[in-house]
């Protein structure tokens, strides 16, 4: 059995399945060691000079019958057991998905995603092979052993006991190989997950491959990882191969010894010398024979099925070792769980310090400023001076020091993550739009979006003129992370989204970045329109994209330089002065090209 605290309650969950399997399983079994006793009944017909014709019809119409409930004993175990592993594995695969929504960025920064898809796919898949298969087997074979046992012991303890031996040597054999194969599985899946990665990168990264003519280089690191992969699969099969020809030489070896030492028994029995062990009379005649080497072929599949159960469960176990791991990830939990709800939109950091999982330096240090509800605020500061930071430790994506972020004076740390994204809608740097229509994009955050809805985000996001000049319209589909669509057309897919989802606290992470001076100018215009009453906080790298907004976030190296209205920026941040005079200058050297063309 696989055992483990994620899996034992699908046991019980679909405990009837199974029973219905074993019944079925155990009645096939039976009836089908009536086969072998009634060819041997058919052989013994035939020694005499003359044969019995109702004997022999009884014999057929035992057989006809065995084949029905064969028939009807394999139909039930495998619908219902496979029904059942089928459903374990469905179920494991929606409570993995759950998981993998509740687990927090930084699980993701340290596993990939080919890996992760990895323990989704053949992880799961391994388990569910055994759940199936691997449960027939081990019941099958377990009760079909006991019983052939029993009926070879009654026909002849000796021979029995000279095929006997042999037997123990593949269990034997069996308990040795088991560690080694779930090793080499684990080294097998361990090779799968990186191709899988790479595979991934070189897929989704197509565009940068090819603006880099760096085809061959990545075939190459790509055709490494395969040999790789080759080589962890090949030496996995070949112990596979080995442990299988064992017991493939060891049920050969026994079949001789039944054929010769049994042959021996009925030719003795025949001239009237039949052998004595230990004052036991062997008396064999040829249909006992035939009986008993029918014995020992119905044999035959439980010792193979041994073999491929070991195999099977050794995958299997480093297979549920994996998804274990997976289910056992920390998340990100609330002591107290408060939902908020009726928010206005203040925020406010409080000696927030912050540094990302794994890293010793923080990014954030000791930042404390507050805004007020309604208030447009922009960030701004020099690149990797922690302003997407900054924002992004509102949406609870990483986990935070208690008692350092608040909204509405609530402390993010004790509150529901769902109604704290609901408070907060982004649009990331990152614009990541899904392979689905613009409609579908833009209309992301609600259910069932009707049109007009999302055609007043494209306009408030300045992209309804774009959209008017696609053939298909809202129903253009935007391909791969909207690989049909340019830089700013992205990410004004991405405000509209966050716009629409009308939250009191919007944040737009440099989203305006790859757009035109114009469109930013109308983007900005629409904040004010649109949002006033509302918290929005615009992170940016250019000065003139927030020298209107109420206040002004100047990040230095991790730190709140100043917080403060542009004026009083201008008289105390060095930082925003620089930006200031670097802005004008680039402004003023753009303005003489233009005049020189």
């Amino acid at each position: 059995m696989l055992l483990g605290k994620h899996i034992n309650k699908y046991y019980i969950k679909y405990l009837w399945l199974y029973l219905i399997g074993i019944v079925g399983l155990i009645a096939v079994d039976w009836f089908q060691l009536l086969i072998p006793e009634y060819l041997g009944e058919i052989v013994d017909l035939f020694e005499g000079t003359s044969i019995d014709m109702e004997a022999l019809r009884e014999i057929v119409l035992g057989v006809i019958f065995v084949a029905a409930v064969l028939f009807l004993g394999r139909v039930a175990w495998r619908f219902s057991i496979f029904a059942a592993s089928q459903k374990t594995e469905a179920g494991l695969r929606r409570k993995m998905f759950s998981k993998s929504e509740r687990l927090p960025l930084s699980y993701y920064g340290k596993n990939k995603v080919g890996t992760v898809m990895a323990w989704f796919t053949t992880d799961l898949e391994t388990i569910e092979e055994f759940l199936g298969w691997g449960t027939i087997m081990l019941f099958d074979a377990g009760f079909l052993t006991l019983l052939v046992i029993i009926k070879m012991i009654q026909l002849d303890w000796a021979l029995s006991l000279v095929v006997f031996v042999p037997l123990v040597l593949i269990a034997v054999w069996g308990a040795l190989v088991e560690k080694f194969q779930a090793k080499k599985w684990n080294e097998r899946q361990e090779e799968f997950d990186k191709l899988y990665d790479y595979s991934r990168e070189s897929f989704t990264g197509i565009r940068v491959i090819k603006a880099f003519v760096s085809q061959t280089r990545r075939l190459h690191e790509c055709a490494k990882i395969v040999r790789k992969n080759k080589d962890a699969n090949l030496s996995y099969a070949r112990m596979t191969v080995i442990f299988d020809c064992i017991i493939a030489l060891i049920i050969a070896l026994i079949n001789a010894i039944i054929l010769g030492v049994g042959g021996y028994f009925v030719y003795c029995s025949v001239m009237g010398n039949p052998v004595v062990i230990f004052s036991h009379t062997v008396k064999m005649s040829a249909g006992n024979l035939i009986t008993f080497l029918g014995y020992f072929e119905t044999l035959i599949w439980p010792m193979m099925a041994l073999g491929q159960i070991v195999s099977m469960h050794s995958r299997a176990k480093a297979s549920l070792k994996r998804v274990s791991r997976f289910f056992d990830a920390q998340e990100v939990k609330s002591p107290d769980t408060v939902v908020l709800s009726d928010v206005a939109g203040a925020v406010e950091f409080k000696n927030f310090t912050f540094a990302y999982p794994d890293c010793e330096n923080p990014v954030l240090k000791d930042v404390s400023i507050k805004i007020a509800v309604g208030e447009t605020v922009g960030v701004v500061g020099k690149v990797g001076s922690g302003k997407s930071t900054l924002v992004n430790s509102l949406l609870k994506l990483y986990p935070v020091d208690q008692s350092s972020v608040f909204i509405d004076g609530s402390d993010i740390t004790v509150c529901d993550a769902d109604s704290v994204r609901r408070a907060v809608a982004c649009a990331p740097q990152d614009s990541f739009l899904f392979s689905d229509t613009l409609a579908s994009n833009i209309g992301f955050s609600r259910d069932d979006c009707p049109l007009n809805i999302v055609e007043r985000a494209a306009k408030f996001a300045c992209l309804s003129e774009d959209i008017a000049g696609f053939k298909d319209g809202y129903e253009t589909v935007c391909g791969e992370r909207g690989v049909t669509l340019s830089g700013g057309q992205k990410q004004r897919v991405a405000i509209a989204r966050a716009y629409l989802a009308e939250a009191p606290v919007l944040i737009l992470d440099d989203s305006v970045s790859a757009v035109d001076v114009k469109t930013e100018e109308v983007i900005l215009d629409n904040i004010a329109k649109e949002r006033r009453g509302k918290t929005t906080i615009v992170v940016t790298s250019r000065v003139s994209t927030v020298s209107r907004f109420d206040k002004i976030i100047v990040m230095n190296d991790g730190q709140v330089e100043a917080f403060d209205s542009p004026e009083e920026l201008m008289q105390i941040s060095p930082t925003y002065q620089k930006m200031m005079r670097l802005q004008t200058l680039e402004n003023a050297v753009k303005g003489a090209a233009r005049n020189a063309g």
